[in-house]
């Protein structure tokens, strides 16, 4: 998919699974389930669909998914599917190798979303997996990641970017900044504190990618919001703003854990809105 002149494809790392409840938040279970049907432990089916864009210049990775560091138990518990590494993935999809990305970009640092900053080398020694990239993340999105309240503990792994301040591969970002001409980070807060949305402008099209705050296109009623959500007021302040500007001006929508339709435009139907599958 082209926006402008910049290159754009979608990542998948890996199908992986999270309690149904969580996820759907205060919605009963016979409303949800009729979109995500659960296994038999109450668990959706997720992905990570990490972004890449590729400019004259730059191969930009946004996210990079679950990660590869995973032992046997941790597998199961998240119910974690890999067929095919990172690298393979990228290269089929992209042409790329991992050692060809000169840019990442984490909008936070919860595992989901970093977790393929980093993978072991042929000796289990936790390496940086794009050893040529510049890493981009908020300082803010940082200091918290590093001083976790009780409740995000779990989310944040110091592997995933401990490495990269030794190597000298991270770069701390203002709240809001321009990565590269045209692509926008801005933190937004409701599924954390600190972390930020995407907004990619180029040639007259937009491409916003909503993170965390509407991780699927099952989200996209205004009051199905995660448990996970520390703000989840402020996530609906977020919906009730976005969904209709998204709508109205034809955008297109990264849902960064939607199985099925990681991009897609919206359709505003009697106060409801529908994803619309992008034509390529």
């Amino acid at each position: 998919m082209l926006i402008g002149d910049y290159r754009i494809e979608i990542v998948p790392d890996t199908e992986f699974r999270l309690d149904g409840g969580a996820m759907f938040g205060i919605v009963p279970k016979v409303l949800w389930e009729k979109l995500c049907p659960p296994d038999e432990m109450n668990r959706v089916k997720l992905q990570a669909n990490c972004l890449f864009v590729e400019t004259s210049r730059e191969k930009i990775l946004i996210e990079t998914g679950m990660g590869e560091k995973w032992n046997e138990k941790q597998m199961e518990r998240y119910g974690i599917f890999r067929q095919k590494s990172f690298a393979q993935i990228l290269k089929e999809k992209t042409g790329y190798k991992p050692e060809e990305i000169t840019i990442v970009i984490n909008t936070h640092l919860h595992f989901d979303h970093a977790g393929g900053n980093t993978i072991f080398d042929e000796h289990g020694n936790i390496v940086p997996q794009f050893p040529n990239a510049r890493y981009f993340v908020s300082a803010s999105e940082l200091e918290k990641a590093e001083n976790p309240n009780e409740r995000e503990n779990a989310s944040y792994l110091t592997e995933n970017w401990s490495v990269l301040k030794k190597t000298g591969q991270l770069e701390l970002k203002p709240d809001e900044y321009e990565a590269v001409e045209g692509i926008t980070l801005k933190r937004i807060r409701g599924h954390s504190e600190t972390m930020q949305t995407v907004q990619i402008n180029r040639g007259g099209e937009t491409l916003y990618g909503f993170s965390d705050l509407i991780p699927t296109t099952a989200h996209l009623q205004y009051a199905w919001i995660m448990s996970y959500d520390l703000f989840p007021t402020e996530t609906l302040a977020f919906k009730k703003e976005i969904l209709p500007k998204a709508a109205s001006r034809n955008w297109i929508c990264w849902f960064y854990h939607d199985f099925n339709m990681p991009l897609c435009r919206l359709k505003s139907e009697n106060g409801k809105f529908q994803p619309i599958r992008c034509e390529d």
